[in-house]
């Protein structure tokens, strides 16, 4: 029997005391990762699936950041907690891309600093938290979701998400090539697709400084 991406345990009435102690024992490096929204604790173990698409989405990123010439902080699965909102999160994927320059150096603080410009989250099975809520409570001005087949892109509006067809962003790019470069990398291996990947942005990016 195939393993599921994901093995999910949802906990009640979990005290804000109790999250922070349960992070400190658990260490950096822990194969769970928890989620916090008022009083529900969720426990998520990424099994190979997950993993697999979040680093692929990882790596997406990271080559579009670096063939537009900008540069970038990432913090990948780092705790993001805010105790004034009882809501905490540890992102797949977490990134300063326009406010890198805010935090460059930095051990990040959602107190002082400003949130993450974008966040991802891979969530091919259910989850009990409602994560568009909790990331635009935190703040997070853009949010990709990958449900195993579909990349749902976010952009904070007034305080909620709005799905948008095009990352705010990279907006002059598509979301198929997205879906291309996954398939790409199933079909003909992840650096063959990665190197293809590379050369597509420089040719649109080309176009669009002529």
């Amino acid at each position: 029997m195939a393993l599921p991406p994901e093995q999910r345990l949802t906990l009640s009435d979990v005290s804000w005391d109790t999250y922070e102690k349960l992070l400190e024992a658990f260490g950096e490096h822990r194969a769970a990762r928890l989620t916090y929204d008022l009083g529900v604790l969720e426990f998520m173990v990424p099994l190979e699936e997950h993993e697999n698409k979040s680093d692929l989405i990882g790596v997406f990123i990271r080559t579009l950041v670096e063939e537009s010439g900008w540069n970038i902080k990432s913090l990948a699965s780092t705790t993001l907690k805010r105790e004034d909102l009882k809501k905490g999160a540890e992102p797949d994927k977490c990134y300063y891309i326009q406010n890198e320059m805010l935090v460059r150096g930095r051990t990040i603080d959602l107190n002082r600093d400003p949130p993450p410009d974008l966040v991802v989250e891979v969530d091919i099975t259910h989850t009990d938290i409602d994560k568009n809520a909790l990331y635009a409570q935190l703040g997070i001005p853009e949010f990709w979701r990958y449900d195993g087949a579909v990349l749902r892109i976010y952009q904070l509006a007034t305080g909620e998400y709005q799905e948008v067809s095009a990352s705010p962003t990279f907006n002059w790019l598509e979301k198929e090539t997205f879906y291309q470069f996954l398939a790409q990398c199933r079909d003909r291996g992840e650096a063959n697709a990665n190197r293809q990947l590379r050369s597509f942005v420089q040719a649109q990016l080309a176009k669009l400084s002529e």
